[in-house]
C-alpha cells in the first residue's frame, strides 16, 4: 500500500496549500494537467470576477482575464520547457482600472504524494510599483523635453540678447543683463565729457547716392567709428544719421580727467583712421572722400534712462550735449574743436590752438573754444601719409579736384612739404 492511500486526498492538499491561505500574494495550486486545485483569498480578491475556477484550466483562466495570448502561450512553453515561468509585466482591466502583476509558477514534485504533483504560482500585485515607474518615466520624460525646450529657450533668448547688444553700446548692454547699477527709473547727475562728430556736407552725399551704396558706405564709416569708440571705453549714446553722439564718464569712469583725455585720444583715432579709409570710402561711392567735423566738451549731465512703460532709451541729457553739437558745427572739415572746460581737463596732455569764443544758443556766457593742433600731438596726417608714400613705393597722387583755385593748391603744396619735413625730423631723431 502507499504512503498517499493512508490520508485523504483533499485534507493533504489542504495541508500543503496552508501557508499560502494568508499570503499577501494570489497564490494557486493546479495539477500537472494545469487544472487549479485551490486558490487562497487574496486570489479571489484580485480576480474577483473568475467567480469559482475550480478545475479551470489555467490558460484558459489568464484568457479570461484578458492576458494576451502571446503571454499564454509563453506561459505554456516555459512550464512545460523549463518547468518554471516568470512573467514579469502582466496587465489586466478590474473594474474599469488596470492592475499590473508579476506571475510566478512552477512545477512542484512529491514521491510519497502523487496528487501533490502540479504547478505552484503566485500573483504579485506590481500596480504601485507600475504607477510609480509610469509617473517616473513621464517625468524623465518631462524633464528632457523641458531641458530640451529651456535650450531652446536658451538659444533664442542668447540669439535675441546678440541681435539686442548691437542696439546698445557695451557698457549700457552689460550693465541691463547683470543687472548692475540699473533700474528702469535712475538717472544720475555725472561729470561727463560728450562727443559729437557730423560728415561734412553729407545730405548732398546721401541725395547722389543709391539706397544700397548709402547703407554700404554708412555702415562702413559707423562699424569704424564704433570699433574706435568701444576701444577707448566711450559710451555710444546714439547714431543720428551720419552723426555720432558718444559720452565718457557713465556707467563707468576713470577721473574726469582720464575720461577727457580717452574721449580726445579716441577723436584722434577716428580721424586718422579716416583719413586711413579714404580710398576705401571712394570706392563705396563718396568720390571725394569723408571729412569729420567733430566737438568735445565737458560737463554735468544727466545720465539714465528716459523714456515712456513702453520704450527707455539709456541716454544723456543737459547743456554739454548741445555744446557739444555746436562745436561740432563750428568746426572745420576733419578737425576737432573743444570747449574751455575739456581743454582744462587734457592741456597737460595735448596742444591747443584758441580758436574762438562763442556765445551758443541757450548759453548765458561766453566760451573760449580750442582746436587740437595735430602737428603737436598724435600727427596722424604725418603717418598716414609716411604709410601711403611706403605702400606706394615713395610715390604719391595729390587729388585736387576739389581745389577751386591755384592759391588753395599751392597752400596745400606747402601744407604737405611741411608734413614731410616733420616726418623727416623725426626719423632723424630716431
Amino acid at each position: 500500500m502507499k504512503i498517499q492511500e493512508l490520508f485523504n486526498k483533499n485534507k493533504i492538499i489542504d495541508l500543503s496549500f496552508f501557508n499560502f491561505r494568508n499570503a499577501a500574494t494570489g497564490a494557486y495550486f493546479a495539477d500537472s494537467d494545469l487544472k487549479i486545485q485551490r486558490v487562497n483569498d487574496r486570489f479571489k480578491s484580485f480576480f474577483p470576477i473568475l467567480k469559482n475556477v475550480e478545475n479551470a484550466f489555467i490558460p484558459d483562466v489568464l484568457s479570461q482575464l484578458g492576458v494576451e495570448s502571446d503571454i499564454v502561450d509563453l506561459f505554456i512553453h516555459e512550464i512545460n520547457q523549463n518547468g518554471m515561468v516568470l512573467i514579469p509585466e502582466i496587465i489586466i482591466e478590474i473594474s474599469g482600472e488596470n492592475k499590473v502583476f508579476s506571475l510566478l509558477s512552477r512545477i512542484t514534485e512529491d514521491k510519497n504524494f502523487q496528487y501533490l504533483n502540479g504547478i505552484q504560482g503566485q500573483f504579485i500585485d506590481r500596480t504601485s510599483e507600475y504607477l510609480l515607474k509610469v509617473e517616473t518615466e513621464r517625468l524623465l520624460k518631462q524633464q528632457k523635453n523641458d531641458k530640451e525646450i529651456i535650450e531652446q529657450k536658451s538659444k533664442e533668448m542668447e540669439s535675441l540678447a546678440n541681435k539686442l547688444s548691437k542696439y546698445l553700446s557695451p557698457q549700457i548692454y552689460e550693465s541691463v543683463f547683470s543687472n548692475k547699477n540699473f533700474s528702469h527709473t535712475s538717472t544720475s547727475r555725472k561729470n561727463l565729457t560728450i562727443f559729437f562728430s557730423d560728415i561734412v556736407k553729407f545730405t548732398d552725399l546721401s541725395d547722389s547716392l543709391e539706397p544700397e551704396q548709402l547703407s554700404d558706405l554708412i555702415n562702413s564709416y559707423l562699424s569704424e567709428m564704433s570699433k574706435i569708440a568701444i576701444k577707448y571705453g566711450g559710451t555710444i549714446d546714439k547714431f543720428i544719421g551720419d552723426a555720432i553722439l558718444i559720452f565718457f564718464g557713465d556707467p563707468e569712469t576713470k577721473g574726469s580727467k582720464e575720461d577727457a583725455k580717452n574721449c580726445i585720444q579716441m577723436a584722434i583715432t577716428m580721424q586718422k583712421r579716416i583719413y586711413e579709409m579714404q580710398e576705401n570710402w571712394k570706392k563705396l561711392g563718396a568720390e571725394k572722400g569723408l571729412e569729420v567735423r567733430i566737438g568735445v566738451t565737458s560737463g554735468y549731465c544727466t545720465v539714465g534712462n528716459f523714456g515712456s512703460e513702453m520704450r527707455l532709451d539709456y541716454t544723456v541729457l543737459g547743456s554739454p550735449v548741445n555744446l557739444a553739437s555746436r562745436l561740432q558745427s563750428r568746426a572745420k572739415p576733419s578737425s576737432i574743436i573743444v570747449s574751455d572746460t575739456t581743454y582744462n581737463l587734457t592741456k597737460e596732455h595735448y596742444k591747443f590752438e584758441e580758436f574762438d569764443e562763442i556765445i551758443p544758443k541757450g548759453f548765458t556766457r561766453p566760451i573760449k573754444i580750442y582746436e587740437l593742433s595735430y602737428s603737436n600731438n598724435e600727427k596722424f596726417y604725418n603717418e598716414s601719409l609716411l604709410n601711403e608714400i611706403n605702400r606706394k613705393n615713395k610715390y604719391f597722387t595729390l587729388n585736387s579736384s576739389n581745389i577751386d583755385n591755384i592759391e588753395n593748391v599751392v597752400l596745400e603744396l606747402d601744407n604737405l612739404k611741411n608734413n614731410l619735413n616733420g616726418i623727416k625730423n623725426s626719423l632723424n631723431k630716431k
